[in-house]
């Protein structure tokens, strides 16, 4: 009965493709026959978009589509360049994908190159290749805070393993704006002679799992873990090291017991059985930096059942309850090395957080709490010492979480009430009923989050608030 959605925090992109179905009679095909390639071109914009292409702005997520231009006044070289006019804060964010209908042949490129200025000195959030419907953005290569001056100057941004890329359709994409007051925002991009190229200076390939760390953690049998912290860095021409995040397509990841754990191609780990297992990856042909050492305890233990009435309580994540709202449980707030799990047990659903400096769940409708007095929660941990700090957030009337970028404290009409929870059995699941009082004794009637810290592993059930 737990409602569970997932939404990527900061921008969502949904392709409708059509599919081509295709019949014929029965017939073997001959040894001789050559399966259909795709041209290797590399153009992207030379003064017009190259065969095929196409804008699609992110207009779902909140993109301006009208930020885009064509603009031949300002270029560097030939008669034309892209414009994009990011808007102020508040105003949305420029964002799209070109993406072309006739598939490309990337494998003989090593990066792709472009020319761009900016009014004023800015740093573009993300900007890359490989969105793309077809392929469900399996190969997406994202370079992230990229600083552009108000001089033309030419970019790499490497392709991690170019046999890879033998059809792709997702040829550039970016995302920019202003994502808070005093942010960067109200100035001008540009970008020319968008192509593909074989530079043959893209070197010293170092790619890394798990931002390059030795991990560690405990699960349990049906738990489903992420490889995350997916980067590729080169060293380049003018000697600087260019890092770009990385698909999990492009890896060839490695379990060392397929019997205890095994990884799909999309860096989904499930575990089957109990024991001890490492995962690591290899990207084309070089070993990864960073692995996860999987111990798997067997099932995990029943948490209590709640017996209180449901017309007491507003559920947020409980099988013994009609939930009141669904919650995004993978927010993706940036910086957050949080790994976030929902396990199927015999038992019913949980939620499964390792690794967490800091995450939340978010109400996609707010919760009127204003005639309940407590909230409760069932806490599971595996190691000793272990402390989970939660904040229970109400974003005021405005709907919107409202947070002081330097101190993290709510500001405008927000409320919020801290509460460490401490005293955590090991192997055993503990209760909490914490009162809403503090901050929340007057303001409880939009309760739109729970902000999670510490652990940094530990294992959640049975969210809920209620009265007696």
């Amino acid at each position: 009965m737990k409602n569970i959605k997932y939404i990527n925090f900061r921008f969502i992109l949904l392709f409708s493709l059509g599919s081509i179905v295709v019949t014929s009679c029965e017939r073997e095909l001959s040894d001789d026959v050559e399966f259909a390639t795709f041209p290797p071109d590399g153009d992207v914009f030379i003064d017009a978009f190259s065969s095929g292409l196409d804008y699609f702005p992110f207009v779902d997520a909140g993109a301006d589509p009208e930020a885009f231009s064509v603009d031949t006044e300002e270029v560097y070289a030939g008669d034309a360049s892209m414009r994009f006019d990011v808007p102020a804060f508040g105003n949305g964010f420029v964002g799209a994908t070109f993406n072309t209908t006739a598939n490309r042949d990337l494998s003989g490129f090593d990066a792709l190159t472009f020319y761009a200025k900016a009014s004023k000195a800015a740093s573009i959030n993300a900007i890359g290749y490989g969105i793309s419907g077809e392929t469900n953005n399996k190969f997406q290569v994202t370079a992230n805070n990229l600083a552009v001056s108000t001089r033309w100057e030419k970019y790499v941004i490497p392709i991690p393993d170019a046999s890879k890329l033998i059809s792709e359709t997702g040829l550039f994409w970016l995302a920019e704006g202003a994502s808070f007051e005093g942010d960067e925002g109200g100035y001008v991009l540009w970008f020319d002679e968008i192509k593909f190229e074989k530079l043959g200076t893209v070197a010293q390939p170092k790619p890394a799992i798990f931002a390059g760390e030795d991990l560690t953690v405990q699960a349990f049998t049906g738990s489903t873990l992420n490889v995350v912290g997916l980067t590729q860095t080169f060293n380049l021409a003018d000697g600087t090291n260019q890092a770009i995040s990385v698909a999990p397509s492009y890896f060839n990841f490695q379990s060392s017991d397929t019997g205890v754990a095994t990884v799909n191609e999309l860096g989904q780990i499930t575990v089957l059985g109990t024991g001890s297992v490492d995962v690591t990856a290899i990207l084309a042909g070089v070993r990864a930096d960073g692995s996860l050492e999987i111990t798997s305890n067997g099932a995990l233990p029943a948490a209590p059942t709640p017996m209180r009435a449901q017309a007491n309580v507003n559920s947020i994540f409980s099988d013994a309850y009609q939930n009141s709202t669904e919650s995004n449980f993978l927010p993706g707030f940036g910086g957050s090395t949080t790994e976030t799990a929902i396990i199927n047990t015999s038992d019913g659903v949980v939620l499964s957080y390792a690794n967490n400096n800091f995450t939340g769940i978010i109400f996609n409708n707010t919760v009127d709490a204003s005639g309940l007095t407590f909230m409760h929660i069932d806490v599971y941990v595996q190691e000793a010492g272990t402390e989970v700090g939660l904040q229970i957030r109400d974003v005021g009337a405005n709907q919107t979480i409202d947070t002081d970028v330097n101190t993290g404290l709510p500001i405008g009409d927000d409320k919020d009430l801290r509460v460490d929870l401490t005293g955590l059995t090991v192997g055993q699941w503990t209760s909490f009923d914490i009162p809403l009082d503090g901050d929340l004794t007057t303001q409880r009637n939009n309760l739109g989050a729970l902000i999670l810290v510490g652990g940094p592993n530990f294992i959640l059930d049975n969210i809920y608030f209620y009265t007696e």
